[in-house]
């Protein structure tokens, strides 16, 4: 019994932490390839990483580097392909990140 409730107290701890993944949720997306499109959002850290995925679309991650930058990811047909340059933290709207060398954006509201 005592092992039940220590492993139920991690449990709780760790996701009262946010070191567990959370669960995706809906939201809407936007990427500069792909326009809007009904999405899931799923936060990856306590920094602010996020992946969006959605059905027909590529998957996109978004690591934060440093507050206000970020290392993007697409997924393709199951793998993984870095996309050039840093993404900046748009100041008008924090839910849109874009690349100022390629133009892109990619957003979840």
């Amino acid at each position: 019994m005592r092992r039940v409730f220590v492993l139920s107290f991690v449990l709780a701890a760790g996701i009262a932490a946010g070191a567990l993944p959370a669960s995706a949720k809906p939201a809407r997306c936007f990427t500069t390839d792909d326009g809007y499109y009904p999405c899931d959002f799923k936060g990856l850290d306590r920094q602010g990483s996020f992946e969006i995925s959605a059905r027909g679309y590529p998957t996109y991650t978004l690591w934060i580097d440093s507050p206000g930058f970020a290392a993007s990811f697409v997924s393709l047909s199951g793998r993984s392909v870095a996309l050039p340059g840093l993404y900046v933290r748009q100041r008008d709207d924090g839910a849109c990140w874009s690349n100022p060398q390629t133009s892109t954006r990619i957003c979840a509201w």
